[in-house]
């Protein structure tokens, strides 16, 4: 059972705050220590936000996280990827981490406690079974310094690592390519010339995949050209056709300028008709008369002085004429 006044190192009392004390921001001379532990092995987004919850637990909380070490691991969790230095300095770079604890305890003791003055333990509610415990905060709730907060569902260093045993030839393939051996990867010289032979199927397949991509941008460029030409044909040969029939058609130009030269050659060669109103005989004008060479109308001019060949003339008008034929 654990006592309200804890003893720490350095011989300077200590006194633990409340749950209720911590969440009105008493004391207010110094922020409230909490203390979440973990092996934060691949250091991952779920770990960061375990750490902001513990943060925020109260208005001032100072945030000591303890980190175990490989031999505690190793021995009551199992291999880890990480080595403890890269898992302390991973977690050291953690924004909300005020201070980082090494070669923490796997189990919390009162000595531990009262050394980092810690008031309260954050950590997650499920009962954490390992060292021959069923939960190995039990006694930290016991004595009301266990402040609960919340795991992050589908990320976990469980998950991580199971996702590279499940893609294991993916990622032997993936580094292989980045220049690392078989004999750093621990890979066989047959399941190298596998590796490699599977990397060079892949390249032709993608290959063939990027061919058949660019084939379907191909082929679907023309067939939008060949919809635009199709078209464009078909409003040109309606308006072909509207001017053919514009021109030749029954009703077109061509017919009326047929009918308006044959019009035109036709009065060209054809006689002019006499007018509807023609004057009358007595309308005309008197109709001239004609002078012939030995016979006139009108008087006989005087008579030329007599020529010694004795000759005479006659002059006939028209009405002598008549008379003559009667």
């Amino acid at each position: 059972m654990y006592c309200d006044e804890l003893e720490p190192a350095d011989g300077k009392p200590y006194e633990r705050v409340n749950m209720e004390e911590a969440k009105r921001g008493t004391p207010p001379d110094r922020p409230v220590r909490v203390y979440a532990d973990g092996i934060f092995d691949v250091f991952h987004s779920g770990h960061a936000r375990a750490l902001m919850q513990a943060k925020c637990l109260f208005p001032n909380t100072h945030l000591i996280v303890g980190v175990c070490s490989d031999d505690l691991t190793h021995k009551f969790k199992g291999f880890t990827v990480m080595n403890e230095d890269e898992r302390y300095d991973a977690v050291r770079h953690c924004r909300y981490v005020d201070e980082v604890v090494r070669n923490a305890p796997w189990t919390l003791t009162p000595e531990f406690l009262t050394r980092h003055r810690i008031d309260f333990v954050a950590h997650d509610d499920i009962p954490y079974s390992s060292a021959g415990s069923d939960d190995v905060y039990k006694h930290i709730k016991e004595a009301g310094m266990f402040a609960p907060t919340q795991r992050t569902e589908g990320i976990s260093t469980s998950d991580i690592i199971t996702r590279i045993v499940r893609d294991y030839d993916v990622y032997v393939r993936r580094n292989l390519q980045r220049g690392y051996t078989a004999k750093e990867l621990n890979v066989s010289f047959i399941n190298e010339k596998k590796y490699h032979l599977q990397e060079r199927v892949d390249k032709v397949k993608r290959k063939v995949r990027d061919v058949e991509e660019k084939s379907k941008e191909f082929v679907q460029k023309v067939e939008e050209k060949s919809i635009d030409l199709i078209q464009k044909w078909e409003e040109k040969s309606r308006e072909f056709i509207g001017n053919f029939l514009q021109m030749f058609g029954p009703e077109g130009a061509l017919k009326h300028m047929l009918k308006e030269g044959k019009g035109r050659m036709l009065q060209a060669i054809s006689p002019r008709h006499s007018p509807d109103s023609s004057p009358t005989r007595e309308e005309r004008s008197p109709s001239p008369t004609f002078r012939l060479p030995f016979f006139t109308k009108t008087s006989p001019p005087p008579s030329p002085p007599p020529h010694h060949s004795g000759a005479r003339g006659y002059l006939i008008s028209e009405d002598d004429d008549e008379d003559d034929e009667n």
